[in-house]
């Protein structure tokens, strides 16, 4: 139709999309009447040229900040299982924090076992498991200085291990020593001839946390059902091993570490969930921003196409005004660095024109009209 090609540049294409949708069995001079009311509330939408939309995103996120609350959430049904949320979280988010505090992840499942199918069993499996989580007991043989440990069987055949497996971790990891199964006990000694009890009493905290089976740095696993489907919480966050797993939707699994999915994804991936946990905290405690301030956060922290939080080390730091990287934080320093490099300040921007009590280039102080002068 050519009402749609006449539009294509002054539209964006999902709302072409929408109409072109919406409009299938309609007459054409019905249509065209459509797309020119479409345009004109799409130009009253646009931001009037001028508008320092910044600070306006500043104070529409910076005051709803402020009635936040600071506390952390609980899953119930797990010990250790908890989510930072509010006012922290945001700051980790718009810090752009490599470590976060509580990392986690929704692990959604492709079908049958997103309808319940061996979700305990996948749960499971998934969980990093260590040694103390399936032994029964483990004591220290002080006359031949060694390890005894027993395996409690229910749990090591829960998660889908077997003595063998657990032997085989153990001669991987336990480097110096011998392990030998004898029935239901396996028995660790070390291979120096020196017997220290000192040194058994060390080995045997050592082997405690010996990696047995399961994705590393899971530390807590949680079946939820969402709708009308099952997906894992998980308490701990590693990405590349569980999208490599056959029964995982990889599509829409996601991870709360905004650095490891810039890593596997890439920066839109990451800018696209700054949006949704920033838009999720927000919503969270029951407050209400528009979305288009969320997105510019997003896009100023991941236009250089590298994350970078705003912080004087991150987008601050990019700046090309000196003043504008001054009245962030250590003035001096960087007044210093510029005067001894000579660099100039062209004052094009907000912060640099208060700082000097000059009109700003804002709104009304936007350049004139220049005209031609005979």
């Amino acid at each position: 139709m050519k009402e749609y090609k006449k539009y294509r540049k002054r539209l964006p294409l999902s709302l072409l999309e929408e109409v072109k949708e919406k409009t299938k069995d309609m007459p054409e001079a019905r249509v065209n009447k459509i797309l020119k009311e479409v345009h004109k509330e799409y130009r009253k939408a646009k931001v009037q040229a001028g508008e320092s939309v910044g600070l306006v995103s500043a104070e529409s996120l910076g005051e709803p900040g402020t009635q936040m609350t600071l506390n952390t959430f609980h899953f119930a049904g797990v010990a250790e299982m908890n989510v930072t949320v509010g006012l922290p979280r945001i700051i980790e988010i718009l810090d752009g924090r490599k470590k976060i505090k509580t990392p986690m992840m929704e692990v959604y499942l492709k079908p049958p076992y997103n309808k319940g199918k061996d979700i305990k069993k996948l749960a499971l499996s998934i969980k990093e498991t260590l040694l103390k989580e399936v032994m029964s007991e483990i004591s220290v043989d002080l006359a031949n200085s060694s390890i005894e440990i027993i395996l409690d069987k229910e749990k090591v055949k829960d998660i889908g291990a077997t003595a063998g497996s657990i032997v085989k971790a153990l001669e991987k990891q336990a480097k110096g020593t011998n392990v030998k199964k004898k029935e239901d006990t396996i028995i660790i000694k070390p291979k120096s001839k020196e017997n220290h009890v000192a040194e058994a009493y060390k080995l045997k905290e050592k082997i405690k946390n010996i990696y047995i089976k399961g994705v590393k740095n899971i530390k807590q696993v949680l079946p939820v059902k969402r709708g009308n489907e099952f997906i894992i919480i998980t308490s701990g966050s590693n990405l590349p091993e569980i999208l490599e797993m056959k029964e995982v939707d990889t599509s829409r699994t996601v991870t709360n570490d905004i650095y490891e999915i810039s890593r596997i994804l890439g920066i839109e991936a990451a800018r696209a969930v700054v949006i949704n946990e920033v838009s999720k905290v927000i919503e969270a405690q029951g407050l209400n921003v528009d979305i288009r301030h969320i997105m510019l956060i997003a896009d100023t922290m991941c236009f250089s196409g590298d994350l970078k939080g705003i912080t004087r080390y991150g987008v601050v730091s990019e700046k090309a005004s000196v003043l504008a990287r001054a009245s962030f934080e250590t003035p001096i320093k960087h007044i210093i660095n510029a005067a001894l490099v000579g660099e100039v300040d062209e004052l094009n921007s907000v912060v640099e024109n208060v700082m000097l009590n000059q009109a700003v280039p804002v709104g009304t102080g936007l350049p004139g009209l220049v005209t031609k002068i005979k």
